[in-house]
């Protein structure tokens, strides 16, 4: 199954290692007191050996061998990730061409991954001629198994064509296609059956430009998120990704500065730890999807919350591969 379940993340705290740094600090103050160093001396020493086990932990000298829980992406603890939504086009000719073209565009970076969301028609070429290492995607997923259910698609159906993601909330079916929206409580209740069926899902959130305007952008992340905190458990987190796409910047040619995304991701990954938990925050990818381009993509992603992105137009041809490769080494 290709990429299936969203892939595995290393601990970023194991009880071994927090025995260890106590073990080490407590002897440190232990020596202080038979020697008569004073407290603030001794304070300095265990500062220093602090200072000196995050060194090492930096440089792979392993001289503890401890993870801290305020762990950076730079460090290694989430696996870039990259969606390519194809959205409403393309035709057998045009995607048996892009099929081929992503073939062509070399290996995919080490601690990167990628999938592509054709329309659900084209899925079977896709999954019967993609290169192995993309990943397929839906673009929707029903809100109920198999039954009497006219024009929807169960994930069990997409797990049946080789289908191992999907990306839900997407600003367009927020919006609407000449009916209603889905609305934050039904992407959340799609985003629980996804991941109960087996998928990893692309949950997206975002505000529209009169929302940015008025200073509401956060408040409006939030209330998208609301749902999801309540409607997953802790484990569902591990195959969720959080696609932040500000809905003024797609399609628009308009995007977010990289300190713009990066002050929204990062308040996104906060508001996870203070309403789900620290271990769900520091874990799950965010990622950003208001128009990222191959020019673009280098800068978003050297931010610390950055995770990757989901592609939209730039997906449709060899440059979805520029963005791709911009992933930085870790």
């Amino acid at each position: 199954q290709r990429f299936g379940g969203g892939g595995t993340r290393s601990p970023v705290h194991t009880e071994s290692n927090q025995g260890l740094l106590s073990r080490r600090v407590t002897d440190l103050a232990l020596m202080s007191w038979k020697l008569c160093i004073p407290a603030g001396a001794a304070a300095g020493a265990i500062g220093m050996t602090l200072m000196r086990v995050e060194e090492s932990r930096r440089s792979d000298c392993g001289f503890l061998g401890i993870t801290f829980p305020w762990e950076s992406k730079s460090s290694g603890s989430r696996k870039y990730v990259f969606g390519g939504n194809w959205k409403c086009n393309g035709d057998v000719k045009s995607v048996d061409g892009l099929v081929e073209t992503l073939g062509k565009c070399g290996p995919i970076p080490a601690n990167a991954e990628v999938m592509v969301a054709p329309p659900f028609l084209h899925v079977p070429i896709v999954t019967g001629t993609i290169r192995p290492d993309i990943a397929v995607g839906g673009q929707n997923v029903s809100l109920f198994p198999n039954g009497a259910r006219t024009g929807e698609i169960s994930a069990a159906m997409m797990k049946d064509m080789g289908v191992s993601w999907v990306i839900v909330g997407h600003s367009e079916r927020r919006e609407g296609f000449g009916m209603a929206g889905e609305s934050s409580e039904l992407v959340a209740l799609k985003t629980k059956v996804a991941v109960s069926g087996g998928l990893s899902v692309m949950a997206c959130v975002g505000e529209k430009l009169e929302e940015r305007d008025a200073g509401k952008t956060l408040e409006v992340c939030y209330e998208q998120l609301k749902p999801l905190a309540t409607k997953l458990n802790e484990d569902d987190w591990a195959n969720v990704v959080i696609a932040y796409e500000p809905v003024w910047a797609i399609g628009t040619g308009r995007t977010a500065t990289p300190e713009q995304a990066q002050e929204v991701h990062k308040a996104i990954r906060d508001w996870l730890a203070k309403n789900v938990s620290d271990k769900v925050a520091a874990e799950t990818r965010i990622v950003y999807g208001g128009s990222m381009k191959g020019k673009n993509a280098p800068d978003l992603l050297k931010q610390p919350d950055i995770d990757g992105g989901l592609i939209g137009g730039a997906s449709l041809k060899a440059e979805f591969f520029d963005i791709v490769n911009a992933t930085p080494s870790k």
